[in-house]
């Protein structure tokens, strides 16, 4: 599991905020909204949608939770980082939100 803040520069009119989110693969487990310190956490994870979205990883996670994952770090043939989630046979790549497949998940497999 990794903790990300959203550095998305959103084209809208007013300040549009972006959180701190703890994210296992392609699924939100709890978010911490702007502007404050609280943690927000979920009974079951959400699925986040990152397409178009900028994201950066936090080296200090403010996150206390510690949850069994099976989630796998996969390096892609241009040096991005995706993650591959054994069991739900999920990636994070835009291969697989397009197409449903690619190849990180029969790397894992």
């Amino acid at each position: 599991m990794i903790a990300v803040r959203e550095t998305t520069e959103w084209d809208v009119e007013y300040k549009q905020p972006n959180h701190v989110y703890l994210l296992d693969g392609d699924k939100m487990h709890a978010y911490i909204p702007w502007g404050t310190g609280n943690v927000q956490y979920f009974n079951k994870p959400i699925r986040i949608d990152r397409r178009g979205r900028k994201f950066i990883e936090l080296k200090d996670n403010p996150f206390k939770v510690k949850i069994k994952t099976n989630v796998v770090e996969v390096i892609g043939s241009k040096g991005d980082k995706y993650f591959v989630d054994k069991d739900a046979k999920t990636c994070t790549c835009t291969g697989f939100q397009f197409r449903g497949r690619c190849k990180h998940i029969t790397e894992v497999i």
